[in-house]
């Protein structure tokens, strides 16, 4: 069995530091790279096409990240129920919740391929996108809206991997997309003059490429994986659709409650002007490359509970989550020293504008205000995930979301007259709203009865 599952790592013995690192660092440098593919588009979009197309992306790659949030949702509820039927030595049950997976998410990837050609304009119209890259705009949600099926094939493959607990293979899917991304960005962009449709069709083809890669990858190592790519394993099972629905729906809800957020953010700072649009696009940016590198540990976090709570070891599950805080509070606080030190320097890497540059510090100070917030959280999201408590994540990121991301934006930028600040420190204070009721819901222990598989 050993042999014959070798994808499979077992989280429930061994040291729980070295094991989240061996499984964490290959996503947190995955991560770092999606990050930097992404920074990619915008450098070379704010040097070839300028502010203009920096704001085009800004705003355009927040309704692709919305379209996303479907297969984020049903993908962590893949990796959640994959982790705890290991963890309960239910692998026998891999091939019908692998097989039903893939088909719920592809079918859905087509679904909003069709609802992003239709709508899309007129959700860049809802988010105040400034005149000037209106058009840009919506040429990268109509080349996104194409390719989408491609991202959602890459997010439901790793996710399966990760509820396996192995992280080396979509890493290597990750370096491909991001090899791809920068190489085409440059041709597409720099020499083609393809402007912002181009910066997006390099970032869809990679995505593509590495789909394609992954699949032929998992096809040929099929008995290790789990799953024998038989066509009659592709019908959805009606057992797992439910557990998987129930997961995956308040995971998706979730994920597009704070998108919308964002996006309701967006809309706020694209009244101030371009320039504002420009720098909270660059900004979000920065910020995400300290938040993509601490996900991989919040991915081990969800993995090694969803293992360790299906086996009964609930005392692994304490130490995994205090372990992944120290290592989460470690990252936060060097890159805020980076950005308080260094925020013109970060900043001018995406455009030369100085309306741009002078912009950078207005974001740099509200936004190191959520680090210590986002350190707790990604231990505690990553916590309820595992044990597959979908319902609570949901309230959770409803709060954040709705509750005190718009409204905090609003009060401050608004009410309070703080203007962009404002809007960029209420978009910062709301990771709060997840962080303290997480960090409550852990020290209460009510989480150690909770267990999908075996309820």
């Amino acid at each position: 069995m050993e042999k014959k599952n070798k994808l499979i790592n077992d989280f429930t013995a061994g040291n729980i530091p070295k094991k989240m690192l061996m499984f964490a660092v290959p996503f947190m440098i995955s991560n770092l790279m999606q990050v930097l593919y992404s920074l990619v588009d915008m450098i070379v979009v704010g040097q070839f096409v300028g502010s203009y197309g920096l704001s085009a992306v800004s705003v355009a790659s927040q309704i692709f990240t919305f379209m996303t949030m479907v297969c984020l949702g049903f993908s962590n509820g893949g990796q959640v129920l994959i982790a705890q039927l290991i963890g309960a030595g239910r692998r026998d049950k891999l091939n019908k919740a692998i097989g039903s997976l893939f088909s719920i998410v592809l079918l859905m990837g087509v679904a909003i391929t069709i609802i992003g050609l239709v709508f899309g304009k007129a959700v860049l119209t809802l988010m105040n996108t400034p005149q000037e890259s209106f058009a840009m705009a919506e040429d990268y949600v109509l080349v996104c809206s194409i390719g989408v099926i491609f991202t959602y094939g890459y997010n439901m493959v790793s996710a399966v991997l990760r509820g396996m607990g192995d992280s080396r293979h979509p890493f290597i899917f990750v370096m491909i997309a991001s090899i791809i991304n920068v190489v085409l960005d440059l041709l597409f962009v720099g020499v083609f003059n393809w402007s912002v449709a181009g910066a997006a069709l390099a970032t869809i083809l990679g995505q593509a490429f590495s789909f394609i890669y992954a699949i032929i990858y998992l096809y040929l190592n099929r008995d290790s994986f789990g799953f024998d790519f038989k066509p009659a394993s592709f019908k959805i099972d009606g057992e797992m659709a439910r557990q998987l629905t129930r997961l995956g729906i308040p995971f998706a809800v979730q994920s597009a409650a704070i998108n919308i957020s964002m996006m309701f953010v967006n809309s706020l700072v694209n009244t101030v002007g371009v320039y504002a649009s420009a720098v909270f696009g660059a900004g979000i940016k920065v910020d995400d490359i300290v938040n993509k590198i601490t996900q991989g540990i919040s991915f081990a976090v969800s993995s090694m509970t969803g293992q360790n709570i299906a086996a009964g070891k609930v005392k692994r599950v304490e130490k995994v989550l205090w372990t992944s805080i120290i290592f989460c509070g470690g990252c936060y606080l060097l890159f805020t020293i980076l950005l308080l030190t260094c925020s013109d320097a970060v900043f001018s890497l995406f455009t030369t504008d100085p309306e741009v540059i002078e912009l950078a510090p207005v974001f740099v100070s509200a936004i190191v205000w959520s680090f210590p917030a986002m350190a707790i959280m990604k231990g505690t999201n990553g916590l309820i995930q595992g044990i597959g408590n979908a319902r609570l994540s949901l309230i959770f990121g409803l709060l954040d979301a709705v509750v005190l991301r718009i409204g905090l934006s609003w009060l401050l930028g608004i009410e309070c007259e703080l203007g962009l600040f404002g809007f960029f420190l209420g978009y910062g204070l709301a990771a709060y709203g997840t962080a303290i009721p997480g960090l409550i819901y852990f020290l209460s222990g009510k989480w150690k009865k909770y267990n999908l598989v075996n309820r």
